[in-house]
C-alpha cells in the first residue's frame, strides 16, 4: 500500500533522515515519537506537501511524484481534529469537498453520518473534539480513500473519545484493501490498535517492525544499584538510576546468562521512554 524509501528533508535547525518503511494493505502503523520528533515533517514529505530532498514514496504500486493527482484521489489525511471554515455548516463543507474527488458517494457519505451520529445542519464550531475527527474521517471516508493519513488524530480527546475512535479505525480496516497510518505521541492508542511501529527521534528511525515483535523483542530490567556495571550500562537501551536500585531497558538478545536482575514484559510506552532517555543521554 505504501513504501516509502530513503526520505530525507533538511531545515536550517531540524531533518527528517534516511526514513524508510512500508504498509501492507489492510493494517495499521502507528508512527510513533514525541512531540518534534519529526513525525509531521515526515508526513508531509509523504504527501509532497513539503518537497524531500531525496528518496522516494510509492503508494499502491505508483511513484507519487509521477501519479501525485491520481493517487490522491485515494487518500485521506487528517491533521488532529477538523477545524477548518469552523462558522461553515457540515453539509455546505461536504458539498465542496465532494467536488475534489471523482469517487465521491454521496449515499457512503449520509452512512458515515449516521454511524458515526453526526448532524450535517450543525457547525464546526458546534461540534465536540471527537466529533470533529469523526467528521473528518466521514469525508475521508467517502470518496473510498484506500490510505488513511492522520496525524495525532486523538490528541486532546478524552479516554472515551480516544476509545471509541480506536474501535473505528479497526472497523475500517476490516475489508482488508483499507490501511492506515497513524502519527501520534500517545502510546496507549498504539498498544490497542497498532500492527505495526515505526518510531522516531530527531528526525530519525530507531524502530521500525511489528509491533509484537518490538515488544517481544525487549525487556524491562531491575535491580539492585550494586549489580550495575559498565558493561551492563553499554548493553541496555538506557538505564534510570536511583539510591539503591535501578530500572532500565535491554534488548532480549543483549541478556547474558550471569545478569543479576529481574525481568518483565514492556509496553509501548516503556520502549518510547527508554529509547528516548538513551538518546538524550548522549
Amino acid at each position: 500500500m505504501l513504501k516509502v524509501k530513503n526520505l530525507c528533508k533538511s531545515y536550517p535547525n531540524f531533518c527528517i533522515n534516511d526514513i524508510s518503511f512500508e504498509l501492507p494493505k489492510g493494517y495499521i502503523l502507528g508512527f510513533l515519537g514525541k512531540n518534534g520528533a519529526g513525525k509531521t515533517t515526515t508526513i508531509k514529505a509523504i504527501l509532497n506537501i513539503v518537497h524531500a530532498d531525496s528518496g522516494s514514496v510509492e503508494i499502491m504500486g505508483k511513484d507519487l511524484y509521477t501519479h501525485e493527482v491520481e493517487i490522491k484521489q485515494d487518500i485521506g489525511f487528517i491533521l488532529g481534529a477538523f477545524d477548518y471554515y469552523p462558522k461553515a455548516k457540515l453539509y455546505e463543507i461536504a458539498r465542496i469537498y465532494s467536488d475534489f474527488f471523482i469517487n465521491w458517494d454521496n449515499q457512503l457519505y449520509k452512512k458515515y453520518l449516521k454511524h458515526f451520529e453526526i448532524d450535517e445542519t450543525k457547525r464546526v464550531t458546534e461540534l465536540s473534539a471527537g466529533m470533529k475527527v469523526k467528521f473528518g474521517l466521514a469525508l475521508a471516508l467517502s470518496h473510498k480513500a484506500k490510505l488513511l493519513i492522520l496525524d495525532e488524530p486523538t490528541s486532546g480527546l478524552d479516554p472515551i473519545a480516544r476509545d471509541d475512535l480506536l474501535d473505528i479505525f479497526q472497523e475500517i480496516i476490516q475489508d482488508g484493501e483499507t490501511s492506515i497510518l497513524f502519527s501520534t505521541h500517545i502510546t496507549s492508542d498504539l498498544d490497542k490498535c497498532a500492527d505495526y511501529i515505526l518510531m522516531i527521534k530527531n528526525g530519525k528511525i530507531l524502530a521500525n517492525s511489528t509491533k509484537d515483535e518490538l515488544i517481544d523483542n525487549h525487556a524491562l530490567i531491575s535491580g539492585n544499584i550494586s549489580d550495575l556495571n559498565e558493561d551492563l550500562k553499554n548493553r541496555a537501551v538506557g538505564i534510570k538510576h536511583y539510591r539503591y536500585n535501578f530500572k532500565g531497558l535491554i534488548k532480549r538478545e543483549n541478556i547474558k546468562s550471569d545478569d543479576k536482575f529481574q525481568t518483565e514484559k514492556p509496553n509501548l510506552e516503556d520502549i518510547m521512554i527508554y529509547y528516548n532517555l538513551e538518546a538524550e543521554n548522549e
